[in-house]
């Protein structure tokens, strides 16, 4: 069993400070364990390419020991995999790069990995961009060399018509478009995902942590979650929002609700392997 290394909860349950960062009170470490006993048998420092590691997926096919970690701060995905010595090692093999903005709290802004699945026939990778907006499908066939084919974006903090906006190199300024779903306003930004086992449709919730969503999307505290379906492309890779499926969390009977984890009751994604 590989376990990541979010942060202490004296930090995270108050929502983020960076200086939390640099008192080492957030993680960048993967721990090994041996299973069903538990004994720590190996802990892998990613440094700083591996802050805040959250989400571990491996993929399905039992016989590869090989996944991937999402490290939201870095915003690297890092791949992780079983050595010829029988030990653990690892490497970057997707960067998201922070992006230069202007009118926010910080001069540049991560994407915030915060969730990643493997389709069931482990093809692609999926992985969310919380701050930035987006989510994204990479061809994973090659597991050492993931190749993005899809990506849609469906909120963020730098949409247009927020204050927030993105400083290219050229010198130019540029928001992303996001589109309303049934007459509604998307709000937060993507974080939980789940696939469907034919790999054809990918669900996505938009609450993080409510200190957190609270802090950088103060929207979904006051009016709820939704969830969306985003349709995949499972031939030649590719992202569309489904413009006929929108679940909105405002009106439930004691809402606003925060809605987060998703489950298929024959089975998801990330809970079933093939043999």
């Amino acid at each position: 069993m590989i376990s990541s290394s979010w942060g202490a909860p004296a930090a995270f349950t108050k929502g983020f400070n960076p200086q939390h960062v640099v008192e080492g009170l957030y993680g960048k470490h993967l721990f090994v364990y041996s299973w069903p006993d538990g004994t720590l048998k190996q802990t892998i420092d990613l440094g700083n390419e591996g802050l805040i590691p959250l989400e571990v997926r491996f993929l399905h096919d039992p016989s590869k020991d090989t996944g991937y970690v999402g490290c939201a701060l870095s915003g690297n995905m890092v791949r992780f995999f079983k050595t010829t010595d029988g030990s653990w090692d690892h490497e970057v093999v997707i960067s998201v790069p922070s992006l230069k903005v202007q009118n926010w709290v910080l001069p540049e802004m991560p994407g915030l990995i915060t969730d990643l699945l493997i389709s069931l026939d482990d093809r692609y990778l999926y992985f969310v961009n919380w701050l930035h907006g987006d989510i994204r499908q990479y061809n994973i066939e090659d597991p050492k060399k993931p190749v993005l084919v899809g990506q849609v974006w469906v909120g963020g903090l730098i949409r247009k018509g927020s204050k927030v906006t993105v400083e290219k190199e050229n010198g130019q300024q540029w928001q992303s478009d996001i589109p309303d779903v049934q007459g509604k306003r998307l709000r937060g930004g993507p974080q939980m995902i789940q696939l469907s086992l034919d790999g054809k449709r990918l669900y996505v919730t938009n609450s993080l942590f409510s200190a957190w969503d609270r802090q950088f999307y103060p929207e979904l505290i006051e009016n709820g979650s939704h969830m969306l379906q985003i349709d995949c492309d499972t031939e030649k890779g590719g992202l569309a929002v489904n413009a006929k499926f929108f679940v909105d969390f405002e009106t439930e009977p004691d809402g606003p609700a925060l809605a987060h984890e998703m489950r298929y009751p024959g089975g998801d994604c990330t809970s079933d392997i093939w043999i």
